[in-house]
């Protein structure tokens, strides 16, 4: 990925006062008034495949969330195909995957990026056995670990329907939003993603409809949140 399309996936650094940077901004006021009791802290961003926009929308949001003066950290869950450090232009030389492998100390796997208050750790080198490593009690220590120092976590994870490592993921975190590209996926293939998640008792928040064609001024990149009834 180039710096420019970095920059260009990074909307609400480039173009902050854009419809789709307020739609970012609206996701997160939803998720933030989705439960009043149980406050949200962990949420994992899932699609049913590649291509649907789903690193984008992480990315977009954490960094809504940062420049409301949280402490938020990205984590690159995507152990098979990571892309995160692309979109901040960091080193993936060492990551998540070091660190649950005991090789390395959170402090140095931590990378900070060019957006006040967000922290980013990538994925590393790329594992024979994630799944295991996702659903190792070292993951479970960390994120408890990590909720302590941070008011918001975000977790990018590769497609629902391509490998179990989302639904081992979701077991500990407090909410899942699911992305979904307008005219790209099935309904049938989305309500498969879905029904994933319900098998294990995942708590999902809601649906990013991306990529929606709407007026030609505004563009044809569009996010819609709706709440699980």
């Amino acid at each position: 990925m180039s710096r420019q399309n970095s920059q260009a996936n990074l909307i609400t650094i480039s173009n902050p006062k854009s419809p789709i940077s307020e739609a970012y901004r609206t996701l997160r006021t939803n998720i933030q008034f989705s439960s009043v009791d149980e406050p949200i802290k962990v949420i994992m961003i899932a699609s049913a495949q590649a291509g649907e926009g789903k690193t984008t929308t992480v990315t977009n949001l954490a960094i809504t969330y940062a420049m409301e003066g949280k402490r938020v950290l990205l984590i690159d869950a995507d152990l098979r195909k990571p892309s995160l450090h692309r979109m901040f232009e960091l080193s993936n030389r060492i990551g998540l995957t070091n660190l649950l492998a005991g090789q390395f100390h959170l402090t140095e796997v931590e990378q900070a990026t060019l957006v006040d208050n967000l922290t980013v750790i990538s994925s590393g080198p790329v594992p024979p056995n994630p799944s295991e490593l996702l659903g190792s009690q070292k993951m479970k220590q960390l994120l408890s670990e990590l909720k302590n120092q941070y008011d918001m976590i975000l977790i990018d994870t590769p497609p629902n329907l391509a490998v179990p490592d989302g639904m081992i993921i979701s077991a500990n975190c407090d909410g899942v939003v699911l992305v979904v590209q307008s005219g790209k996926v099935k309904r049938d293939l989305v309500r498969k993603a879905k029904a994933n998640l319900d098998h294990v008792n995942a708590r999902i928040l809601g649906v990013v409809l991306n990529n929606v064609e709407r007026k030609q001024t505004e563009g044809y990149y569009y996010y819609y949140y709706g709440s699980k009834e």
